[in-house]
């Protein structure tokens, strides 16, 4: 991180001189609890050492200057209504001022350079971190004097109205809440949230990238939050006291199978049985048992596969070949589906054995490089540097 940081200031101070903030903001893993968030169930996620670097200056007239570092790209504007515009990568900050806006607080000037090292598309959640980074810094640099729960349901609004993407509140949540060596637990209804343990030193988690995005992502993943929405309707004419489908246990869907279609029965099933085993799986991290947390991976997989149906070719071509190397606990897709990378983890002592092979069977089959990644879990959303 730290020549990635010294470029990103370097950068800097060629525009606008001495800096006066800079702040590491994290992309996130998800372990297990995929497709859960919307409908207010349990994930366990991660922050991670691909970080986006966020390095900021008050000025002393009313104009917002801003560059993106990766993209070598720079808008300036002074103080105007807020909208969307043609530059995607201005959006993710222009949405977090368009909050502060909403909430009353106005923002002075400000010179911004940002750029990291988080694959982009690969779902460790770089918008998240842009956002949530930036308005973290922001509070700093003028005093908003946000709590970080504001701070988390700021960036998230900033993502859902700004930028047009229905996300959940998990990737915010553990981008400013994440601690070294912790998954963090969410209960995403009613933002609870425990730590448990990840630091055997003898495992790794290793995120594998198809680079693939199929065109289906998008109309798929609202095609089936619908169907997650429409089906908790209808359960909850039996059981009122269900408001979504982390209200429903596993054996009242069963009983009540024909009142749903096969598919929406299918997509319920899943849900339940990914919530029961984010409870499982925090156990098996109590007792420092990988061989059970790793099948519950496996399981959530296909699940996601079978019953979810939002996996695709390269993703499950990566799950199964990771399952005859005999370094691998667990492994599963990890994010909305239809692409992005699977999560594997995987005996330290073999690493690079386990790197090498994955890397060689993928290219044979699909013809492509295939980009892996060891991750660490790292702390959260932090000042670096504090001029002020």
């Amino acid at each position: 991180m730290k020549d990635i940081l010294n470029q990103i200031a370097e950068q800097f101070k060629k525009f606008y001189g001495e800096h006066h903030l800079i702040v590491k903001s994290p992309g996130r893993v998800n372990l297990i609890g995929e497709h859960t968030d919307y409908n207010e169930g349990f994930v366990l996620p991660a922050s991670v050492n691909k970080n986006i670097i966020l390095v900021l200056s008050a000025r002393d007239d009313e104009k917002y200057s801003m560059i993106a570092y990766d993209l070598n790209d720079r808008l300036e504007m002074s103080l105007v209504k807020i909208s969307p515009g043609d530059k995607f990568w201005a959006n993710y900050l222009l949405g977090v001022i368009d909050q502060l806006e909403k909430a009353g607080k106005s923002i002075p000037g400000f010179n911004c350079v940002f750029g990291g090292n988080i694959p982009i598309g690969a779902g460790l959640s770089s918008s998240a971190a842009i956002e949530t980074g930036f308005l973290f810094a922001l509070n700093i640099l003028f005093d908003l004097k946000l709590t970080e729960l504001e701070i988390i349901k700021m960036a998230r609004q900033a993502e859902n109205d700004f930028v047009g993407v229905r996300c959940g509140i998990m990737d915010q949540f553990v981008n400013i809440y994440g601690i070294a060596g912790k998954l963090l637990k969410l209960d995403c209804r009613s933002l609870d949230f425990d730590y448990f343990p990840f630091t055997n030193d003898k495992i790794k988690i290793v995120l594998c990238d198809t680079k693939v995005k199929h065109s289906l992502a998008s109309s798929e993943y609202n095609k089936r939050r619908l169907q997650c929405e429409n089906a908790s309707l209808i359960l909850s004419s039996i059981d009122p006291r269900i408001k979504s489908l982390r209200d429903c246990s596993l054996d009242l869907l069963l009983e009540n199978k024909k009142m749903l279609d096969e598919e929406t029965f299918n997509r319920c099933h899943y849900v339940i049985e990914e919530n029961i085993r984010v409870e499982s799986a925090c156990s098996n991290l109590l007792n420092n048992d990988f061989d059970s947390f790793g099948k519950c991976l496996f399981e959530s997989h296909y699940g996601l596969r079978d019953k979810y149906q939002v996996s695709c070719i390269e993703l499950d071509y990566l799950v199964e070949t990771a399952a005859k190397h005999s370094s691998v606990f667990g492994a599963r897709m990890m994010g909305g589906g239809f692409g992005g990378c699977t999560i594997n983890i995987v005996q330290k002592e073999k690493l690079e054995e386990f790197s090498l092979y994955i890397k060689e069977n993928y290219a044979k089959v699909f013809n492509t490089s295939l980009p892996v990644y060891f991750m660490e879990i790292t702390d959260g959303t932090r000042v670096i540097q504090n001029n002020l």
